[in-house]
């Protein structure tokens, strides 16, 4: 019986309990907590060094106040990466490519932004629907036309994560299963095959980093326009 190239993205279960909270709480069990030591490890260093670093270039465009959400977006970036990436190993579950999750994560957070700048500027926030400038006769459509953007954003965070690790995961599942049938007949583009295979495992491992940026770096873009 041959199974759906679809089937990798199913939610494991095990006697028919989901499983798709070990794969959530895994990446944090991997990383380790800072000692009282006055000296860290190499691997504490290089993590400490890599948090700050992002974080700095995350928050310089922001004001004052939104540097509240420096440890939030850390947290965020560094658990989508392990998700991102963990989920590049053999027999390994990606929870990122589960839209529901994805639009769990984005919701709340643009929700949490929206807020914000009702709270403390609601006159500025509000006037982001419409440009300055505007013609009369347009500025009915144009505040629809706003608005709808404003409520599509926590979507287009969530659709776009889940369909660049689906779109890879897939592509990649597609030329290891044209390598293994083509081995016995061709073995030459059999070879040929794997190392494409191997190029776009690399361009997997940028692409599973850099949507985990964009997507926080995005968040960031949506807190600055209410800060």
């Amino acid at each position: 019986m041959t199974l759906s190239f679809f089937d990798q993205f199913m939610s494991p279960t095990l006697l028919g309990i989901p499983l798709i909270a070990i794969a959530l709480t895994i990446p944090w069990i991997l990383f380790p907590t800072p000692t009282t030591r006055w000296l860290n490890n190499r691997f504490l260093s290089l993590q400490g060094w890599f948090i700050n670093r992002f974080t700095l270039q995350l928050l310089l465009p922001l004001n004052l106040g939104g540097h509240k959400w420096a440890a939030l977006f850390a947290s965020l970036m560094i658990y989508l990466i392990s998700l991102n990436m963990l989920g590049l190993l053999p027999y390994t579950f990606t929870p990122t490519t589960q839209l529901s999750l994805n639009l769990g994560l984005a919701t709340p957070l643009w929700l949490a932004t929206v807020i914000i700048g009702m709270r403390n500027q609601p006159t500025h926030a509000l006037g982001h629907l419409l440009p300055e400038g505007t013609p009369g006769p347009l500025i009915p459509i144009l505040i629809i036309i706003e608005t709808i953007s404003l409520f599509i954003r926590p979507l287009a965070l969530g659709v776009r994560l889940t369909a660049n690790l689906t779109a890879g995961h897939l592509l990649m599942q597609l030329i290891a299963t044209a390598a293994f049938t083509l081995a016995p007949s061709m073995p030459t583009v059999a070879i040929v095959t794997s190392a494409v295979l191997v190029l776009l495992t690399l361009l997997e491992i940028a692409v599973a980093m850099i949507q985990a940026y964009v997507f926080v770096l995005l968040l960031s873009l949506y807190l600055q326009e209410n800060v």
